[in-house]
């Protein structure tokens, strides 16, 4: 038994964004599957999926934090502010609605995914400066994510700052904080081990039920607005993560960091926690008070639930085109690089 589960574990880690895709075509042709993902049963699922991340977190990681306060601080100011002014620009320049600027300014002031330190891995980056940026950036977004929403978002749609900052605590902070100390304490148990070997899946499992439960609410207006809308928020989508990538490296090599770190900032810059955003969106501005009173709301997660497809998929190519960059310096020199 607890072969098949590894390997179904290693099914999921391996091919995220597949699972992730074919949620939403499920939810899609036959929402009544996924019609149950929605309000407080989507925090749940987004804190058990950062419960996940915070049972990988050991005290040595929280050591490396306190020697490397520069690379850490640098990496943090990055995130918060590459993603959101691109976001913003980006609302701009593609003339976007109110809504759907909503949602793509949501998607760049959350922190860094999750799946970014498995895609720093496959990249060959420095994982542990990876998890020790994505663990900073999650702190840090109970006060960072509300205050760039409220300074970014269009002034005519209400912000509720003070409600974004108690759900991102209770959903993020605390359940890593808790997965975090379930591991300094527990760790050493075998079947702790084997529990926290699996969380991977459940974290995969976790954003594909969040990104169903999104497309069963955004689907009258995809199927009112037809292919326009998607390919429109694909766009925005595609221009927001690849600039994220390629400032979030140039970040690293104005600073001088060697390869491994460079595509690590790279990653981390470019790969949001847009299970986060699509939560937040879908708890703070597609609510059914604000969709009873304006319907266009509902369109403010359609951004989110798209770019948890899409950073999935782009990072994965990211990391493997770094990876075979890797291979062909190797073969080229005879060696291991």
């Amino acid at each position: 038994m607890l072969k098949i589960i590894r390997a179904i574990s290693r099914l999921l880690s391996s091919y995220t964004s597949l699972f992730v895709i074919g949620a939403a075509v499920v939810a899609f042709f036959l929402p009544f599957v996924f019609g149950w993902v929605h309000g407080n049963v989507s925090s749940v699922i987004l804190g058990i999926i950062m419960l996940s991340m915070g049972l990988t977190i050991t005290v040595e990681d929280v050591k490396n934090l306190m020697k490397r306060p520069f690379d850490i601080l640098l990496g943090a100011a990055a995130q918060y502010t590459i993603m959101p002014l691109v976001a913003f620009a980006l609302t701009g320049v593609f003339g976007l609605d109110p809504y759907l600027a909503v949602g793509v300014i949501l998607v760049g002031c959350c922190p860094g995914g999750v799946s970014s330190n498995v895609m720093s891995f496959l990249a060959k980056g420095d994982v542990t400066y990876s998890v020790s940026m994505t663990m900073v950036s999650t702190l840090l977004a109970p006060i960072m994510t509300p205050l760039l929403v409220l300074w970014l978002a269009d002034t005519s749609i209400n912000v509720n700052a003070a409600g974004m900052f108690l759900n991102i605590l209770y959903v993020t902070v605390a359940p890593i904080t808790i997965g975090f100390l379930c591991n300094h304490f527990l760790g050493k148990y075998e079947a702790f081990k084997e529990v926290r070997a699996n969380m991977p899946a459940v974290s995969v499992i976790g954003l594909a039920l969040i990104v169903g439960g999104v497309v069963v609410t955004v689907r009258p207006h995809l199927m009112a607005n037809g292919l326009g809308l998607l390919f429109l928020v694909l766009a925005v989508v595609f221009c927001h993560n690849g600039l994220g990538y390629v400032l979030g490296y140039s970040v690293g090599k104005i600073f001088r960091f060697n390869s491994a770190k460079k595509r690590t900032i790279a990653i981390e810059v470019g790969v949001q926690n847009a299970g986060m955003a699509t939560v937040l969106a879908a708890s703070f501005f597609a609510n059914p008070d604000n969709v009873a009173s304006n319907p266009e709301a509902v369109l403010c997660v359609v951004p989110c639930a798209i770019s948890c497809a899409y950073h999935s998929i782009s990072g994965t190519i990211v990391a493997e085109f770094f990876a075979r960059r890797d291979r062909k310096a190797a073969a080229r020199h005879g060696g291991e690089v």
